[in-house]
Formats: structure tokens, sequence, C-alpha cells
């Protein structure tokens, strides 16, 4: 057990504080750092926007700003078809994570190749030492199945998930495999921005510290959920933050992110008798 925190926070902590300190050393704190400003800009504007624009109908909220900004024909479609979706909540979820690909995704990457100049494989978007560290990745998945399942059985549990609502006697194929496909990019979106993003590029400045930093929004958009998920938020932006450091990608992260979200939708309909039943 002490080898394997040594390997993974010990080492990683030792690493990126040596890289944080060479930064330090040739260009100094006396000039005024505007990356770390228009990151933390970025950040919020992107996290504000997801939560009034991506969720509750926050389509409604874009349709009426582009009507009040010269686009009224277009608005007017976009409701119409918005009205006669035959899956609505199936359409939610989608423009859901759409929003959140345009703010995680999009908006990052269009600073750092325009205003940084930078390549985004420096914020982890690059298969860095995936295939080395793969055994992270089936250890962490071992430990959380019986977690899932423990908390599978609680009502707040079943209650939040899965995201896909299935009315009695639907099938799991297709609608909640699209979805799952929809969760599948939503989950490479979080892990850009967070990890990604934040961690990546905030860790010249803050080292390893940056993995905290970039925990604090982490746990804050979770709430809403079940206590104990947001209280584990912490403990996985820690982790997840510190692999992305360790391995130099996201791709960790999106793996064991993404294989427990399915363990946890496929958990809750199990509970609720919809399959193996």
């Amino acid at each position: 057990m002490n080898y394997l925190f040594r390997k993974i926070f010990s080492d990683t902590f030792r690493n990126i504080q040596l890289e944080h300190e060479a930064f330090i050393r040739n260009s100094g704190l006396q000039k005024f750092n505007y990356k770390i400003l228009l990151i933390a800009v970025i950040a919020c504007i992107s996290l504000s926007c997801i939560e009034y624009i991506g969720k509750d109908d926050g389509y409604y909220l874009l349709i009426q700003f582009l009507k009040n900004h010269g686009f009224a024909a277009f608005a007017d479609k976009a409701r119409f078809y918005i009205e006669h979706q035959i899956n609505h909540q199936l359409f939610s979820l989608g423009y859901w994570v759409a929003v959140i690909l345009f703010f995680y995704i999009l908006m990052p990457i269009l600073l750092i190749k325009i205003v940084f100049k930078e390549k985004i494989a420096e914020y982890g978007f690059t298969i860095g030492n995936l295939f080395k560290d793969y055994k992270i990745y089936i250890l962490f998945f071992c430990i959380m199945i019986p977690i899932i399942l423990f908390f599978s059985t609680t009502q707040s549990f079943q209650n939040r998930y899965p995201f896909y609502r299935m009315y009695n006697g639907e099938p799991l194929y297709p609608n909640f495999w699209i979805w799952q496909v929809l969760y599948f990019f939503q989950f490479i979106a979080v892990e850009f921005f967070f990890r990604g993003f934040l961690v990546h590029g905030l860790k010249r400045q803050f080292g390893y510290y940056s993995v905290f930093i970039m925990t604090i929004p982490y746990c804050m958009i979770h709430f809403g959920k079940p206590f104990p998920e947001t209280i584990a938020a912490i403990i996985a932006g820690i982790v997840l933050g510190t692999l992305s450091l360790k391995s130099r990608t996201i791709w960790m992260g999106v793996m064991i992110h993404y294989t427990v979200a399915l363990s946890m939708d496929l958990s809750a309909l199990w509970q609720k008798g919809y399959i193996f039943h």
C-alpha cells in the first residue's frame, strides 16, 4: 500500500514540484500572470453558462437571447423543433451535453490555441503514459465496484440514476445506449476541463497544488447530487488530478470516470428490476 501511495502521489508531487520550481526560477514572480487570469475567467464563464443555459430547459433562455439579438426567425424554428421532439428527455440530455462540449472543450481550446499559442497536448489531450499506467485504472475500478453496489441499494441513488429515465417496459436499446454515447463525450469534456485545462494550465505557477485548486469547483458542480457522491467527488478530484499529472493525459480519467458512471447506471437499473431480473 505504501508503495502504491508513493508511486501515485509522492512521486508525482515531487516531479511536478521540481518542474514548478524550475519555472519560477526562470520566469520569476515579478510580472502579473495574465494566463492565470484568463484561465480563471474562462473557467468562471464556462461553469456559469453550463449552470444557467445547459440545465433545466436552459435552451429557452438561449432562444430568447437569439430573438433579442436579431435572430428571431432562427429562434422560432428552434423553438418549434424543440417542442415537437418525440423523445423530449433524450433531446434535453443531448442539449446539455452539447453545451458542456462547447464550454468545457471548445472555449478552452480556443484560448489555448489562439491566445496562449500552445498545443492542447500540453493540457493532457494526448495519450501520454496511458498504456504504461493501465494497471492503476484496473485497481481503481476494482475498488469502486463494491462501493457502487453498496450505494445502489439506497433510495437517493436510485432516484438520481440513471440520468436517462426509463419508462416501464422500455428496452435498453436504442435510447439508453444513445444516451451512454452522449454520456461518454460528456466525460471527455469534464476531464479535459478540470484535469486538463485547469490542472495543466495552472501547474507551472502552483505546482502540484493546482490539483487542489481544481478540486474546489469540481466538488461544487456535484451540489444537488446525493451527499456521499459530493463528498466522494473531493477524493475523485484529487485522485484523477494526480493521475493526470502523473500520466500527462486526461484519458486515464476519462476511462475511470466513464466506467464508474456506466456501472452506476447499470447498478441502478438492476436495483429497479430493469435488467438481470
